[in-house]
């Protein structure tokens, strides 16, 4: 019986689609369900198939985003294991195993993140894990060095969804992807949740995918992507710390949106930016607050330390 189900969500992506559903058809195990969520495609996305996989292809009318998208799949999904994947990524043959193999290490592990490399420069980090700081920033671990220098597993802060394995059962506990993101930062923002009741995430190594990136959007920067992260980083802030955790990283939160503002100011976006964070506060009372209450203060101040420490593992390259 399939332990893990693959969920790919797609918008107008079939050429992209196709070469990834290729390499998961040479896979060492292939004993898995496969969900593609495609959000209303109008490029033939939606006639490919798969002789090999057992495949099945949910059309959506329209473009509801990666968070609904995913969470159709995974509410979908009937195996113990589920496992998130872009359709811009090209997968190592031994992808699924190592992911499955990776986080059956331990009952706590709440999700598993790949070693995603650039596409183009395959011996260069795309993502190996994400980082977050009190700045609320989130970044990219190892983005743009040596695969060789992120060979070992580690903790992570979160998993990026765009090549994960999650655990089913954990995740009927911390809920599914906040669908008001529509997208960006909704896998930091489950990844914290998950950290604030206890569970770890992971970077698995031998799980190896090759990564366009921005494939949907098509550039790296662009005004839906800037005010959308803009304002989801506000809901990522309010959902997850508390008063007190929010008044001690004031000042570093302030000086983040100061720095970042002025970083896109120069890269033409800065009124974008500013649209997103307003957006954010106003919005962000209506989020659902993870269980703040419910967890220990110790848990919070190891998290504060965690995020602190990141700052300077991104300054020193680690």
């Amino acid at each position: 019986m399939a332990e893990v189900t693959v969920v790919i969500p797609n918008y107008n992506g079939k050429t992209l689609l196709e070469n990834c559903i290729k390499t998961l058809e040479q896979q060492s195990l292939r004993d898995f369900k496969l969900f593609v969520i495609d959000n209303g495609s109008t490029d033939g996305s939606t006639e490919l198939t798969s002789e090999i996989l057992d495949m099945e292809i949910v059309e959506l009318g329209e473009n509801t985003g990666f968070c609904k998208a995913v969470n159709l799949g995974i509410k979908k999904t009937k195996t113990p294991y589920v496992i998130l994947l872009n359709n811009d990524t090209e997968a190592e043959p031994h992808f699924v195993e190592e992911l499955l193999k990776g986080i059956k290490q331990s009952e706590n592990i709440f999700s598993g993140s790949a070693m995603m490399l650039d596409f183009r420069k395959r011996d260069i980090i795309d993502n190996a894990g994400d980082f977050y700081v009190p700045l609320g920033w989130a970044r990219a671990r190892g983005k743009g060095k040596p695969a060789s220098s992120y060979e070992k597993e580690a903790d992570i802060f979160s998993s990026c969804g765009g090549a994960a394995i999650y655990r089913m059962e954990l995740l009927q506990k911390t809920g599914l992807f906040d669908e008001r993101h529509f997208a960006y930062l909704e896998d930091v923002d489950l990844g914290y949740r998950a950290k604030i009741m206890g569970y770890r995430n992971r970077y698995f190594p031998a799980a190896k995918v090759y990564h366009v990136g921005s494939a949907t959007t098509g550039t790296r920067y662009n005004e839906k992507k800037v005010f959308l992260a803009a304002r989801n980083s506000v809901f990522v802030v309010y959902k997850n710390m508390p008063l007190g955790q929010k008044i001690i990283n004031l000042p570093f939160l302030l000086l983040g949106v100061l720095i970042k503002w002025l970083f896109f100011v120069k890269k033409g976006f800065g009124k974008e930016y500013l649209t997103g964070i307003k957006k954010g506060l106003r919005e962000c009372s209506g989020c659902k607050k993870a269980e703040l209450e419910k967890q220990p203060v110790s848990r919070y101040a190891k998290l504060e330390i965690e995020m602190i420490s990141n700052i300077f593992r991104i300054l020193f390259g680690k």
